[in-house]
């Protein structure tokens, strides 16, 4: 596991976007047993206080849970698990809108240029 962090926001934040990012991707699947918050602190360089806030944070949305002297797990509730998915879909069309809004590309044009690309992409990881 490794993650590339930027200055811009919280290292904790980042960790949890990475996850949120793994279990989107069937990467990390439901139930699955994660690295302990010392674990991940050694595997990432971080500070284990850090690690330890992003468990807190991921267990505040339901994304991970802890019982008693077990290690942390993905939650398997199905409503969650599809909720991480459209929360990072909806913040990557966000951004994009953001982005190529005050260019004042025509939305045909636009549409068609991104599914373009979309396929054209798609195509060359065959």
């Amino acid at each position: 596991m490794s993650i590339s962090f930027n200055t811009r926001e919280p290292v904790y934040v980042q960790v949890i976007r990475h996850f949120k990012e793994q279990i989107a991707t069937g990467q990390l699947q439901a139930g699955q047993e994660i690295p302990s918050r010392r674990e991940l602190g050694a595997t990432l360089k971080i500070n284990p206080n850090t690690a330890q806030r992003a468990y807190k944070e991921m267990e505040e949305q339901q994304l991970i849970y802890t019982e008693r002297n077990r290690p942390s797990r993905v939650t398997e509730d199905e409503r969650v698990l599809h909720a991480v998915r459209q929360e990072l879909i909806e913040e990557a069309i966000d951004a994009f809108i953001a982005s190529i809004r005050p260019i004042q590309v025509p939305f045909n044009e636009l549409m068609n240029m991104t599914k373009e690309r979309y396929y054209k992409e798609d195509t060359s990881h065959d």
